[in-house]
């Protein structure tokens, strides 16, 4: 089937079988590795991407399903080749160990950080209890989303 869809801003048009999935489409046809293949089950959050403006677990989301909507993953937070803020306060605030399952954690902290600016450090984490983090303890994480929000990083 072809579809057409707004990735990182880009409009573009893939042809998918009907069971391929957002994940499978961004790593394999449009060359998006930052999205990262966990568990494939939507247990982990590596895959997390913004899908209209809402964090996804891509490995959960058919890519048909996407059709006509916009895609963001972590390749399109920075800009150009400035890191956007909320990956410079996971790097200032060591938010970032092996790094597996930091693009997800930075998309899911961006959807909250748009959701609310001001969050506190129960809503972080809440909004980050669907992404599993092997090395960091979750506290510097949680510290690196704070820190973001009160620089009111995201509007």
């Amino acid at each position: 089937m072809d579809l057409e869809l707004i990735v990182n801003g880009k409009r573009e048009k893939v042809s998918v079988l009907p069971n391929v999935t957002l994940l499978h489409l961004l790593r394999e046809q449009l060359m998006l590795t930052g999205t990262k293949e966990g568990c494939g089950t939507g247990q982990c959050g590596a895959c997390t991407v913004l899908l209209d403006g809402r964090a996804v677990n891509a490995c959960l989301v058919l890519a048909a399903d996407a059709a006509g909507k916009e895609v963001w993953t972590i390749e399109g937070v920075a800009y150009k080749d400035e890191l956007h803020p909320l990956q410079k306060a996971f790097i200032d605030n060591h938010a970032i160990q092996c790094g597996f399952c930091t693009p997800g954690m930075v998309m899911t902290a961006l959807a909250l950080l748009k959701q609310n600016s001001h969050p506190t450090e129960a809503e972080i984490r809440v909004a980050i209890k669907g992404n599993v983090c092997r090395c960091t303890g979750y506290t510097s994480i949680v510290k690196a989303i704070r820190k973001a929000a009160e620089d009111e990083v995201v509007s």
